[in-house]
Order: C-alpha cells, then structure tokens, then sequence
C-alpha cells in the first residue's frame, strides 16, 4: 500500500515555492490515490501535470501499481482547509451548523480558530411599521459546522 506520509510530503515537494495548498489526499485500500489541491488564484492543469509527475518519480508502477487523480477541490465541495476560507473571503457561502441551522451569507473574516459570516437577519425597530434586512455578523468556530460550501448564485 502507498505510504501517505511519503506522498504527503511528496506533494509538499511539489507545490513548494506556488501559492497551492493541500485540500485533501485520499489513498484507498486498492491503491487508488487521489490528491485534490487549491490556491487562491485557481488551479491550472500545468500545476496538475506537475504535481503528477513528481509522484511518479518518487512511487515507481512497477513496484506497487496505483491510479492517480490530481486536480482542484470542486467548486460544490465542503471546506475542508482553512485555505479555502481565506479564498472565498468577500464570496458568499453556504453554512450547515451541528446544531442543523442552515445559513446563507458573505464571508467576511478568518482567523485561525474560528470564521466570520454576515447574514441578512429581519428586525424590526422601535416605532418602526415593518421590519428591515440588516446583516448581522455570526461568527463560527470550524468545528461548530457540519458543512460550509461556496454558493453559486444564477442571478
């Protein structure tokens, strides 16, 4: 089986000196890898093709046969990676708490234990006849969140 520590770093190796990050590496028990990467400026296929090569320098298919998928985190994938976050800063998102609230709002802020979301909230003033949409800051520690994904609007 392909030794995940060795491809981490590996991969580490590769994306050194770029604006990429890891998002996940995936090895499964038949020897299926799959390595999804992100930056803040995108992905291309040059920094895949890249990255695919240097694992084949290092992990030889004659010794231990193995399928390789290198390529970006999807567009509708979850966060996985505080990188991510930092990506999506000014983006609105989608956020599904533990406690199962569903909230949609701008991200505004990251820090390195918790993010920071506004969300439209209705409230009614004093004296005033109907309520008004203000946002409102809500802020998340990254373990509070069963999900929080990037929303794509066809507006």
């Amino acid at each position: 089986m392909i030794d995940k520590t060795i491809l981490t770093q590996t991969v580490e190796e590769a994306i050194a000196g770029t604006d990429l990050f890891i998002v996940d590496i995936d090895v499964k028990a038949d020897n299926n890898i799959i390595v999804e990467v992100d930056s803040i400026s995108g992905v291309d296929i040059d920094s895949c093709v890249a990255i695919t090569r240097k694992i084949e320098s290092v992990f030889d298919r004659d010794v231990e046969d193995y399928q390789l998928e290198v390529g970006s985190a999807g567009l509708t994938s979850p966060f996985k990676v505080k990188g991510q976050y930092d990506k999506n800063i000014g983006n609105e998102v989608e956020v599904l708490t533990r406690d199962g609230r569903k909230l949609s709002g701008r991200l505004v802020e990251t820090t390195d234990s918790t993010f920071t979301v506004e969300v439209p909230v209705k409230v009614k003033h004093e004296g005033a006849k109907r309520p008004v949409i203000e946002l409102q800051p809500e802020t998340f520690a990254y373990g509070d969140c069963k999900s929080v994904r990037y929303k794509i609007d066809f507006k």
